[in-house]
């Protein structure tokens, strides 16, 4: 993990104080404290009161005039990097002595778990996917589906669940009655000379995809192909092929910029919403209300492919549970469900934590600071007359409907580095009907089996770069941004027919621009 680096452009004068000054941070995180902590005073006393205000207004009025350019992606987070680090560096407005816990959670994000039996880090299993968050999101970037005919499911996963059928309380998707909610495609080797406490785990199935090839042209000529992807399960033999089942393939998503999501406010997000298309304008775009396991109620999904996880801290938990098979104190159970008997009688980790699971909550903590502060990428060649006209492009026909290229965040309390930061995500983190040919038919909570979030498009320029890859899209199917768009159909078909009878010309600036960001 590198540290900072910083744009030339930083270093220049703002409001007459370097903007990569203490001061300046020490202003920012202190006006913060100012507005929300109220610094003890009388909240009776009128004068004080008075005088908080016109403060309190003045401080508004400067950060939200304090834009730091088109450039600044994640705002004063962005980092200048794109090499192959560009997706693996801390937030360059970090805060004084925040860099031991950032690397504390960057050192469990990275570390390698093992099968219980084993002296440190102990807990793998005894069904998973992979052994570290690290083998998912390799240097914090975007998994990709194997080559056709491949069964090495490395970077991404499958999602299962009874077709039809809603959890009565949470109102999520009900896992399958010998396999849960996904497939785990790895189990535990076990110990042989102790069978009884750490028997060998088998895997609950194996997947494998294929790709055939969708050939077709451009009206003007240009020729194209979309690969269409197929995902076959071979389910364990003991546990036998369920009646029927949904499934959807997922790719891990990239880690920059979580953070900045997060601190989204949930009005923001709702005034993107029409549901109904109310506008009529053929665009709706619909919140996800998920369940929270800590507050048990339903909130606003933010994260995961459909939205489905509400904040980091589950989500993080989540993934240590479902793909790694770690136990935490917001999940606390082993990943075993119906008759996966050896499954149950493996004997969980023991890394001695107050909690008894295999990860503290502290543990659990620093690695959602992690990823949380990750630095968002800035752009590159954004003053260049094809990357301007590109993004012109792409509002003329009508993508930032649903690709938002500017939002304000809010305030994340502990985290000053992503509140109140101009932001270019290019998401509305919406749902939205994304046509027949993306479906998986698989219902998640309010997400319908042909809805999708409308994914974040910063960094997606460097992924190439970083992982080896430039596969877009839930499942990867397409390669780079240009079969991205010609993937899209329902609510936004219409801009994908805009991008199809535009020139050539203007089709490659439209593409250089997203692959600007």
């Amino acid at each position: 993990m590198k540290n900072k680096n910083i744009d030339p452009e930083r270093t220049k004068s703002f409001s007459g104080v370097s903007v990569n000054s203490n001061i300046l941070k020490g202003l920012l995180i202190g006006a913060l404290f100012v507005l929300f902590q109220g610094c003890g005073d009388n909240p009776f006393d009128s004068s004080k009161k008075k005088n908080q205000n016109l403060e309190t207004a003045f401080i508004l009025f400067y950060l939200q005039n304090q834009d730091p350019g088109e450039q600044y992606s994640g705002g004063w987070t962005t980092t200048f990097d794109s090499t192959v680090n560009a997706f693996d560096l801390v937030s360059s407005n970090l805060r004084d002595g925040g860099n031991i816990e950032f690397q504390g959670g960057n050192a469990f994000f990275n570390r390698n778990w093992v099968q219980p039996g084993n002296s440190a880090s102990t807990g793998l299993g005894p069904v998973f996917n992979n052994n570290s968050c690290n083998g998912c999101h390799v240097k914090d970037g975007r998994g990709t589906p194997p080559a056709s005919g491949s069964t090495d499911f490395a970077t991404m996963l499958i999602r299962v669940s009874k077709p039809g059928l809603k959890d009565p309380i949470t109102g999520g998707p009900v896992g399958l009655d010998h396999y849960g909610l996904q497939i785990n495609d790895h189990g535990i080797a076990g110990i042989v000379a102790d069978p009884t406490n750490y028997p060998a785990v088998p895997s609950e199935g194996i997947t494998t995809v294929t790709f055939v090839e969708q050939p077709d042209a451009f009206p003007d000529g240009e020729p194209y192909s979309l690969r269409v992807p197929t995902f076959t399960i071979t389910w364990d033999a003991t546990l036998g092929t369920p009646p029927s089942f949904s499934q959807s393939p997922r790719t891990s998503p990239m880690i920059p910029g979580l953070g900045l999501l997060e601190a989204i406010p949930e009005t923001t997000i709702f005034s993107f919403a029409d549901e109904n298309d109310a506008d009529g304008d053929g665009i709706s775009g619909k919140p996800n209300a998920v369940w929270d396991a800590k507050l048990q109620k339903k909130v606003l999904g933010r994260f995961g492919w459909k939205a489905n996880e509400p904040n980091l801290n589950q989500q993080n938990q989540g993934a240590f549970l479902g793909d790694i098979g770690i136990t935490s104190p917001l999940f606390p159970n082993q990943n075993c469900v119906g008759a996966q008997t050896a499954c149950f009688a493996s004997t969980p980790g023991n890394n001695g934590t107050p909690e008894g699971t295999e990860i503290s909550k502290r543990t659990a903590d620093l690695v959602t600071l992690y990823t949380k502060l990750v630095g968002t990428p800035g752009r590159r060649d954004w003053t260049h007359a094809d990357v301007i006209r590109g993004k012109e492009l792409f509002s003329e026909i009508g993508c930032d409907s649903c690709h938002k290229p500017y939002i304000f965040t809010g305030y994340l309390e502990g985290f000053p580095e992503v509140s109140f930061q101009h932001i270019k995500p290019y998401t509305d983190l919406l749902l939205h009907d994304m046509g027949p040919s993306l479906a998986d038919n698989r219902e998640d909570f309010e997400a319908s089996g042909t809805e999708w979030r409308t994914p974040p498009l910063w960094g997606t320029g460097l992924i190439q770069r970083v992982n080896g890859h430039n596969h877009l899209l839930h499942d990867g199917r397409a390669r780079g941004h240009k079969e991205a768009v010609l993937w899209h159909g329902g609510e936004a078909l219409a801009s994908k027919n805009k991008f199809i009878n535009l020139p050539q010309t203007d089709r490659n600036k439209l593409i250089r621009f997203l692959e600007s960001l």
